[in-house]
């Protein structure tokens, strides 16, 4: 088995597909029944969104969050099915992945975990249709511009995902006009994203008091590994502060970035594992630091490849 120092990654909103989990289901039969047990948790067939469509049900927050946190759990199992059992130093997860983080790490059940994860899409749908927001990227733009546009145009900096890659949150009319200033700050490019509302900004708080109420009932225990909350960028591992960092990411900046530069600098991971479709978490430490061993898992070949890697020498 590989003595490398391995680090788990969980993928975000934006990055499903039609499709996803769909062949891992038909190859283990574990794996088919983890989504069974979705289906039976949340009342409804997830499942069949996930690998039938259409893309619009899919893209809904309220089957977003819940179908990519189930196949982050699948792909891990899939994982360990074929690799058996390895040590992992730290894991983290963008936004909605840092839910799937915890219960990679056994901060969590997986029901606990879905449950939560369902509601909290519930709530983030329901603030997106009570506000007019949107989101922009400011693309090669330096990381202070970028904050001071924010401050000037009164949006929130909702996600630092990569150096020059910095996402606005807020009010569409102020988003608008962040937009169409952004080149008087010196960033290269700013375009609006298609999104369904202003995640991670000052209009997600209603979102996030709910989740806060719900949080305070749900059962945690310490990790067995780190757990970096996105708010910080710093390990978490007490049930307090666990429930804290889960709900102020709701609201809260995405601190990707710096959480990648820590994983890098200060715990020494050198091989990274991301867990979930589309490659985005690849791609965004590639451009935190080029060159650094990622493997996307995402479905049969890539679980192989995945394996192979982690018994090489």
């Amino acid at each position: 088995m590989s003595q490398k120092r391995i680090a788990l990654l969980f993928s975000g909103q934006g990055a499903q597909s039609v499709g996803m989990g769909k062949e891992l289901a038909g190859h283990f039969p574990e794996v088919a029944e983890l989504f069974a047990q979705a289906d039976s948790i949340l009342g409804y067939k997830l499942s069949q969104i996930m690998w039938e469509g259409p893309d619009t049900e899919l893209t809904q927050t309220r089957h977003c969050q819940p179908a990519l946190f189930v196949h982050g759990t699948a792909c891990l199992k899939a994982l360990k099915l074929v690799a058996g059992e390895f040590p992992v130093h730290a894991v983290a997860g963008l936004s909605l992945g840092e839910f799937t983080a915890h219960v990679a790490a056994g901060s969590m059940d997986f029901e606990t975990g879905l449950r939560l994860v369902a509601q909290r899409g519930e709530f983030m749908q329901e603030a997106c249709e009570e506000t007019l927001g949107g989101m922009a990227a400011m693309i090669g733009g330096d990381e202070a511009a970028v904050i001071q546009l924010a401050q000037e145009t009164k949006v929130d900096v909702a996600n630092f995902n990569c150096p020059g890659q910095l996402v606005l949150s807020g009010e569409i009319s102020r988003i608008n006009e962040a937009v169409s200033r952004a080149k008087e700050h010196g960033i290269r490019a700013a375009k609006p994203l298609n999104v369904a509302g202003a995640y991670h900004s000052r209009l997600m708080r209603p979102a996030a008091a709910r989740l806060g109420s719900v949080l305070a009932a749900a059962q945690f225990q310490k990790p067995h590994c780190l757990v970096f909350a996105n708010i910080n960028a710093a390990s978490v591992s007490e049930p307090a502060d666990i429930r804290r960092t889960l709900e102020e990411q709701v609201t809260g900046s995405v601190r990707w970035t710096q959480t990648l530069e820590t994983l890098l600098d200060q715990e020494h991971c050198d091989l990274f594992l991301e867990l979930g479709p589309g490659g985005i978490l690849a791609g965004l430490l590639q451009r935190t630091r080029k060159g650094t061993p990622c493997l996307s898992i995402t479905d049969m070949a890539s679980v192989t490849a995945a394996a192979e890697a982690l018994h090489a020498p």
